[in-house]
């Protein structure tokens, strides 16, 4: 058995890969959607690959025992795949803030409520000049996470590229009773201004609900950055 060791590695790599980006949606939880076309082309070539090695002849070579430990992550992933990064990351990490100077934003679309990102509501909330967050009523929807003071917010994590370079964006929620860790929610609300615009009063910024409804997860739990 030993010479199909790194065969058999690379036909449940390839698998795994396979199952999470070209039979579904479960590669949303680690990578942005711009990425898929290169997953299944990877997951495609390693199940070619680990074909080509199981047919190579005895005499060619055996793969190494360790080989065999490989197979326990593909395993995991095809069988169990991890979930998306929740409450937990965000907890840990500092809340970080894109580097831009106050200034102006765009208009904000007609008619209330109007559906924003937490990276858009936070920039104008902390950024925008102009407040134009000022009387309208908006509708943000992530996860729930909670200070250790009692506050809670309405998290998500903003990407780049792919989960490991995740940051946390998140909004103080007020007037609302807090719901658990990690469950999914939409808020409906008004900004309710703190602090100089740009200071570290102003964040994280808040907002005054009106409505919290719980909702499933998005299929991509994450906002581009």
């Amino acid at each position: 058995m030993r010479r199909y060791g790194p065969a058999v590695v690379l036909l449940l790599m390839g698998g795994a890969v396979l199952r999470i980006s070209l039979f579904g949606e479960l590669y949303l939880r680690y990578v942005q959607p711009g990425l898929r076309p290169y997953l299944v082309v990877s997951g495609a070539a390693l199940v070619v690959l680990g074909l080509v090695a199981a047919g190579r002849p005895a005499h060619a070579g055996h793969g190494p025992r360790v080989a065999w430990l490989l197979t326990l992550p593909a395993l995991a992933l095809l069988l169990f795949p991890p979930p998306a990064l929740g409450s937990y990351s965000a907890e840990r990490e500092a809340a970080e803030r894109a580097a831009q100077g106050i200034g102006t934003f765009p208009a904000l679309p007609s008619g209330d409520p109007v559906a924003l990102t937490l990276g858009e509501f936070t920039s104008r909330a902390i950024y925008d000049s102009e407040r134009s967050l000022k009387g309208r009523t908006v509708r943000l929807t992530g996860f729930v996470t909670h200070d250790g003071d009692g506050s809670w917010y309405v998290t998500r994590l903003m990407v780049s590229c792919c989960a490991a370079d995740a940051t946390t964006s998140k909004v103080e929620i007020r007037g609302a009773d807090a719901l658990p860790d990690d469950t999914w929610v939409t808020v409906t609300g008004t900004w309710h201004p703190e602090g100089e615009l740009g200071s570290d009063e102003a964040w994280p910024p808040v907002l005054d609900a009106g409505s919290v409804r719980r909702v499933e997860q998005p299929a991509n739990p994450y906002e581009k950055r």
